[in-house]
């Protein structure tokens, strides 16, 4: 899978979590730019990535990441 194929999945995701069609997301999207993006439903990205990529996120990888694009670039490592 490709990074771009993964950042594809991601937009799913997020457009599943924040129920919006047409959201398109970016590397250097972060929680600053999507109004609804809290704690709550970060659980809900992190897990729904998990699930879909068949992933585990450990709480010092999530903690690090700034934005859209580091966890693309994390997945990548974790799925090589």
């Amino acid at each position: 899978m490709t990074r771009e194929e993964m950042l594809n999945g991601v937009q799913d995701i997020f457009r599943d979590i924040f129920d919006e069609d047409d959201m398109l997301i970016e590397d250097k999207t972060s929680s600053d730019d999507v109004k609804e993006w809290d704690s709550l439903n970060h659980i809900n990205l992190v897990s729904a990535i998990e699930k879909e990529f068949k992933i585990r996120f450990a709480l010092g990888e999530l903690m690090a990441l700034k934005d859209v694009g580091a966890m693309v670039d994390l997945m990548v490592k974790k799925l090589k």
